[in-house]
């Protein structure tokens, strides 16, 4: 059974296009999203998820990949829990069917050029941290500053005789920093004109 799925954004508020072309498809039952925002959910695309039977031969079908999915990583991840369950999908756009040795082929591509972003990805960051090491800085968030070295920094700003930036500069801290534990137990904030002192 072919079962539609139909969504617009803000930008695109007229269902009628991927109705049509989801009938002429041969959809026996259609469920629609309206949605507004990224992050509201999608009823629609959870109800046609739950009226999908496994193991029946049932099909989803869209009018455009991106109406299933925001992002690749989404749509591979969807399209796995459908092969599992032996759950076929179609893009009506793309011309993608899953039910067909081609279209199995073309997302199996999909998926391992997300494979390889996501490993370019953590290559890239490892390069650079290996580089940043190498120019002596370390990676990652800077370990907190022990209590004395807390009480001195206070002591300082409260003092008003040395610069916040060679504070910062001595402590090895950024400006922000500094102001996270000046200000810490504080009810107000330091005022933006001690902060430029």
């Amino acid at each position: 059974m072919l079962i539609g799925y139909a969504r617009v954004s803000k930008h695109e508020q007229n269902l009628d296009l991927q109705i049509d072309a989801l009938k002429q498809a041969g959809c026996e039952k259609i469920f629609k999203d309206k949605i507004s925002t990224l992050k509201e959910e999608r009823p629609g695309l959870k109800a046609a998820l739950d009226y999908l039977r496994p193991n029946k031969g049932d099909v989803l079908v869209v009018w455009k990949l991106d109406r299933l999915g925001r992002t690749l990583k989404e749509l591979i991840e969807q399209i796995a829990d459908f092969n599992e369950n032996e759950i076929g999908f179609k893009s009506l756009k793309e011309t993608i069917d899953t039910t067909t040795p081609t279209g199995k082929l073309v997302f199996h591509i999909f998926a391992a050029l997300a494979e390889f972003e996501r490993d370019m990805i953590h290559e890239r960051t490892r390069a650079g941290l290996e580089a940043a090491r190498a120019r002596g800085h370390m990676g990652g968030r800077p370990k907190s500053l022990p209590a004395h070295k807390i009480a001195q920094a206070k002591k300082l700003y409260k003092q008003k005789t040395t610069p916040v930036n060679v504070i910062c500069q001595s402590l090895g801290i950024s400006r922000t920093t500094f102001y996270r534990y000046v200000n810490e137990g504080e009810e107000t904030p330091a005022t933006f004109k001690e902060q430029q002192k």
